[in-house]
């Protein structure tokens, strides 16, 4: 290869991968504004290790499609009504049920047991998907049945992030026993579920019906709000307590898999 073809080579590298570098930039600097609420150029400028002048010709093209509102008086940069706009289209998209068929199918696939993926109405959980593994003893459906939030393991992810009021709600009612494994003092259960806001993970054994374990995990939205449970649960024979913290951390995985598809960017701390 000749100087000529050589140099002309290495433009042509240079001038590909500086859109690709400016469109990182800009999806950097929105990230950076949907976390912060608002920032300055520089601020902006300090997080992605270029000039301000930089950063600046990135909020201008940002701002002319209305992504970006620029700065009012001594404040900073914003997002702009155009990032509605295109949270607005892909709103039909971001069904719960649509959103969770393919992980529940793959964490199934790989744990060899049934998954399933509840949302809490009413004091109860809701199941609205499932997946089941080719095992040898098919668990029944549970898709549209409602369980008890105390005494299942996705149940008890749901309880353990609702609001005050509505925890208080489900404690006055009174805790029924399913079997003798199923925790029904308040003060044992609220013990429980402060261990699984804290660890991120919650797990029931035969604690709704005897035989039956499940470990859960929970699904956020994009506001950071916990809005499902994804378990997987097997027989005690299959799904034994010394098996739970092996299927742990797929099912975590899954939770994070999940939470991701409904807009949620990172694992939300409790």
């Amino acid at each position: 290869m000749d100087t000529e073809s050589a140099a002309t080579s290495t433009n042509g590298k240079a001038e590909s991968g500086a859109p690709v570098r400016s469109v990182d930039r800009a999806l950097t600097v929105l990230t950076i504004l949907a976390r912060e609420g608002e920032a300055s150029l520089g601020q902006m400028a300090r997080e992605l290790r270029v000039h301000k002048s930089t950063v600046g010709r990135l909020t201008e093209v940002l701002v002319r499609h209305d992504l970006v509102e620029p700065p009012e008086g001594a404040g900073g940069y914003r997002l702009g009504v155009g990032c509605l706009r295109l949270a607005g289209a892909t709103t039909a998209r971001l069904d719960l049920t649509v959103e969770a068929q393919p992980v529940c199918d793959e964490l199934s696939a790989e744990i060899g047991e049934t998954t399933n993926v509840a949302i809490t109405r009413e004091g109860v959980a809701i199941n609205v998907c499932q997946s089941e593994a080719d095992t040898a003893v098919a668990m029944r459906n549970w898709i549209g049945q409602h369980t008890a939030l105390h005494a299942t393991s996705n149940g008890k992810v749901l309880l353990a992030h609702l609001p005050e009021k509505s925890l208080t709600a489900v404690l006055d009612a009174g805790l029924e026993p399913f079997t003798a494994h199923t925790l029904t003092r308040p003060a044992e259960l609220t013990e429980e579920l402060q261990r699984i806001r804290s660890r991120g993970w919650a797990y029931a054994v035969e604690e709704f019906e005897e035989g039956l374990n499940a470990v859960a995990a929970p699904v956020f939205d994009h506001s950071g709000a916990v809005v499902a449970g994804i378990s997987v649960a097997g027989p005690s024979y299959r799904l034994p307590t010394d098996r739970l913290p092996d299927v742990r951390e797929p099912v975590i995985r899954a939770a994070d898999a999940l939470s991701r598809r409904l807009g949620h960017v990172g694992r939300a701390q409790s």
